[in-house]
């Protein structure tokens, strides 16, 4: 949510930042704005309610606000409605501090009363312009540096923030500071590049540093440098990004969600050749041994969204082959509800951006209760994989559609090949066993490349539905972890209300919602389970409702109960949910291109969910 891109060097400056917030547009915003310096001169301010494209017509493109150092942002609104007095940058009463904020302040009322008290105006309802105002008054009270002033600032703030700032009295040089809101800083031949992801800086730059918790750095041309809270200088390595700048480009594709949707294949594939070796699994790179692994008495999933539909899929397969218990966590309700933890318990915190607010909330509160955890993120140096004890990188590669496509389907990898080493270690399946499970994950590259190939057909579904206002999902077991996934594609592009139920609940209220033409989806890959979804499907269609079957080839008998039938190839039920997921992907995407809505961007959410 928001982005930030800051720049100072030779160069021109507007033109980079607005290239850099054009690849944040995937984190949702509602308004944007750029500060820039032309050397000596006044910072100059311009803002513009709307899409990016509106500022980008404000300012030509750049070319129209000269100077070589300057911040930017695209603005989700927390405090204050959309509008241009309340997009960033802001600005302190006289001009000398410049800023853009990511997160919330949550004593921003109480600080704001205290500067009101000394003498200081406010004309935006933001808690930015507090935090802004708060830094220049102490810049002013002590007569100290930039580091000084943020420095007690932060001391005063509560919440969450990444703070980017430009001073009057320090031409050519801007100020962050960072607690809880993700930030990475990057260098290139005498230049420096701020970001809030790493997708704005890629076309300039892949050596970041990545800022910790309650720390700040003092930005000039093509030199960093990092403070701690007490404002001592400290040392940070240079870390190399290895995402490929092309990899966050279109390359062809009408919208980023199909073309993430296309490199689900080579996603699942680099995420799984990076933890088996010759056919065997191997996490010595995640850190996890077999002393571990069996030292552990149960384990927490605890995700939000997409990662959260992750968990629940991975519950049964890792209960059902390795037999340990296994609970499932919403991050949000997690510390909410004090939790009763295991010392000898894993938590695996699963984020794709490994920034997400909820979820590094539950990750402090089971290190804080002495819970060994264990990441599955997608991102290198996020602020969960540095805070996690163990880290299961998943190869999905930069994915900018606010839809999950690709990193939904590599932690579902990561989770069944920590499904497969618990249960082999704990002897649950022997080394045979295990072989043949690695096997069979090694083909669903190739069979998700044969459903995508496969998909004229749900286009052509997808077409009838576009004007559907109810969508059911349904499935039992590991069908139902399906169904949540897909009903949620559904719903957060297509706008279309939908719901996912276990099928057997159906009967205990839900099925009063059933009228004439409406669709109900059953999901049936589990064999165990086939006849009694599809029971609960002729339930359905006996009070009018249009059922579409999704299973696996063989189960030809659905065309008897569905009106339209899907079918995957098979494989091992427990992995049924790797192929599952691609058609209902794929009908989310075209029912929604129908419809003809924004499918990369959809309104109201945001890509990473940085604020509670």
């Amino acid at each position: 949510m928001c982005g930030i891109v800051g720049f100072t060097g030779r160069h021109q400056a507007a033109p980079i930042l607005l290239d850099g917030l054009s690849k944040l547009e995937y984190r949702g915003y509602d308004s944007a704005g750029l500060a820039v310096r032309d050397g000596e001169n006044e910072t100059e301010v311009i803002k513009a309610k709307g899409r990016l494209k509106v500022l980008m017509e404000k300012t030509n493109g750049g070319e129209s606000v000269p100077g070589t150092c300057g911040i930017g942002h695209t603005r989700w609104a927390t405090h204050g409605e959309p509008s241009e007095m309340n997009a960033h940058p802001h600005v302190s009463d006289d001009g000398n501090v410049v800023a853009v904020h990511n997160g919330i302040i949550e004593n921003y009322q109480e600080l704001k009363d205290k500067l009101l008290r000394k003498g200081y105006s406010f004309y935006s309802a933001t808690d930015t312009e507090v935090a802004v105002k708060l830094v220049d008054y102490y810049y002013k009270k002590y007569g100290e540096s930039p580091i000084e002033a943020v420095n007690h600032a932060m001391v005063r703030i509560r919440g969450s923030y990444a703070l980017a700032m430009m001073f009057r009295d320090y031409p050519g040089e801007i100020y962050v500071a960072r607690k809880d809101s993700p930030m990475i800083l990057g260098v290139q031949d005498g230049e420096s590049y701020i970001a809030s992801d790493v997708p704005a800086i890629l076309k300039y730059t892949r050596n970041v540093y990545y800022i910790g918790n309650m720390e700040m750095a003092r930005v000039r041309m093509g030199e960093i440098t990092f403070y701690n809270l007490d404002g001592d200088e400290i040392q940070k390595e240079l870390k190399t990004v290895e995402w490929d700048a092309e990899a966050a480009e279109k390359a062809g594709f009408e919208h980023f969600m199909m073309k993430e949707i296309h490199e689900q294949p080579r996603a699942v594939s680099d995420t799984l050749n990076s933890v088996i070796k010759d056919g065997k699994i191997d996490l010595s790179e995640v850190g996890m041994d077999e002393e571990m692994i069996r030292s552990i008495s149960r384990i927490y999933i605890v995700a939000c969204g997409s990662a959260y539909h992750v968990g629940m899929a991975a519950q049964y397969v890792l209960e059902d082959l390795a037999r340990i218990p296994v609970r499932v966590e919403l991050a949000s309700e997690f510390r909410y509800r004090n939790p009763i933890l295991d010392k000898d318990g894993l938590a695996v915190i699963i984020s794709q951006s490994g920034e997400t607010a909820d979820s590094l909330a539950a990750l402090r509160e089971c290190k804080t209760n002495g819970i060994r955890t264990l990441a599955i993120v997608n991102v290198i140096g996020s602020s969960i994989a540095r805070e996690a004890d163990n880290v299961f990188y998943t190869l999905a590669g930069p994915e900018i559609s606010v839809a999950t496509t690709k990193a939904y389907s590599t932690q579902l990898i990561a989770s069944y090949v920590l499904a497969l080493q618990f249960a082999k270690v704990r002897g649950q399946i022997t080394e045979e066993q295990c072989d043949e499970y690695v096997k069979e994950l090694q083909t669903i590259p190739d069979k998700i490349s044969r459903i995508i190939d496969d998909k004229e057909r749900l286009q052509w579904f997808a077409s009838k539905q576009a004007n559907a206002k109810d969508i059911f999902f349904i499935g039992r077991g590991i069908d139902y972890a399906i169904s949540l996934e897909g009903s949620l594609k559904m719903k957060e592009i297509s706008y279309i209300h939908s719901e996912a139920y276990a099928a057997g609940e159906l009967k205990h209220g839900t099925i009063s919602l059933i009228e004439d033409g409406t669709l109900v989806i059953g999901v049936l890959t589990q064999p165990k389970l086939y006849e009694k979804t599809v029971s609960n499907m002729v339930e359905c269609k006996s009070r009018g409702a249009y059922l579409m079957g999704l299973t696996t080839f063989g189960n030809y008998n659905i065309e008897d109960t569905a009106d339209f039938t899907v079918y995957i190839p098979k494989t091992d039920p427990h992995f049924a949910t790797s192929l599952a997921v691609i058609p209902l992907q794929l009908l989310g995407y075209y029912v929604s291109v129908n419809k003809g809505l924004d499918v990369d961007k959809p309104r109201n959410l945001a890509k990473s969910v940085t604020v509670e």
